[in-house]
C-alpha cells in the first residue's frame, strides 16, 4: 500500500476532528439545563402544561427558581393534579411565572442587598428573598445555586412557591358544569 494512501484518509480524519473539536456546541437553555440535570420532571410537565415552555427556551437573561421534584413531592396531596386540571390553566401559568425573574439574579447579587429580607420582580408578583440561615426565595430555601445556561440561571429551591391567589384557588372546588340534560316537563 502507497504512504499517499495511507496519509489521505488519516489527513481527512483528523481534519474533521479538529472541526468538530472548534465547532462550538448549542449551549443549553434553561429548560434543557434543567432535564439534563435531573430532578425536576414535575416542573418541567408543569412547565409545558402551562404552555410557558417557549417562554423558558427564549432569550434571557431570566433566573429560574426551580423547585425540586422531591420540593413537588411536598404539597398537599392532589395539589399538582388539581393544577393540572385544564379548568385550573390559569393558576397554573401564575405558579409557574411565579418562579421566573427577569434577569440575571446570582446567588452574590441575591446576597449583597444590606436588607435581610427584600423583593425582586416576577412574572408572577413580587418574590420574597430572605439571608437568614441561608438564602430563601419565599417559602424555599436555596439548595443549589448559580447552575448556569444560556439563557439565564437556575436556583434549585426545596419548597414549591405558591402565590396566595394560586392557594385560594385551589382551597375551592371547580364550578360544576352545566347540565347538558333537558328540564324536565311538569305532568299537569
Amino acid at each position: 500500500m502507497s504512504r499517499a494512501m495511507l496519509t489521505t484518509p488519516l489527513v481527512a480524519a483528523l481534519a474533521m476532528a479538529l472541526t468538530a473539536s472548534v465547532t462550538p456546541a448549542r449551549a443549553a437553555d434553561i429548560v434543557d439545563t434543567a432535564a439534563q440535570a435531573g430532578g425536576f420532571s414535575q416542573l418541567l410537565h408543569a412547565v409545558r402544561m402551562a404552555g410557558l415552555e417557549a417562554t423558558l427556551r427564549g432569550k434571557g437573561p431570566m433566573t429560574l427558581f426551580a423547585p425540586s421534584d422531591e420540593a413537588f413531592g411536598k404539597l398537599p396531596r392532589g395539589t399538582l393534579f388539581k393544577l393540572l386540571e385544564p379548568e385550573r390553566k390559569a393558576q397554573l401559568v401564575a405558579l409557574v411565572k411565579a418562579h421566573v425573574a427577569s434577569g440575571d439574579y446570582p446567588a452574590a447579587r441575591l446576597e449583597k442587598p444590606k436588607a435581610k429580607e427584600y423583593s425582586i420582580p416576577t412574572a408572577g408578583g413580587p418574590l420574597t428573598i430572605k439571608r437568614a440561615n441561608g438564602l430563601m426565595a419565599g417559602a424555599g430555601k436555596v439548595v443549589k445555586a448559580d447552575v448556569k445556561a444560556d439563557n439565564g440561571i437556575i436556583h434549585v429551591i426545596d419548597q414549591v412557591i405558591v402565590p396566595a391567589a394560586v392557594a385560594a384557588a385551589l382551597a375551592k372546588p371547580l364550578p360544576k358544569p352545566a347540565s347538558s340534560k333537558p328540564a324536565k316537563k311538569k305532568k299537569g
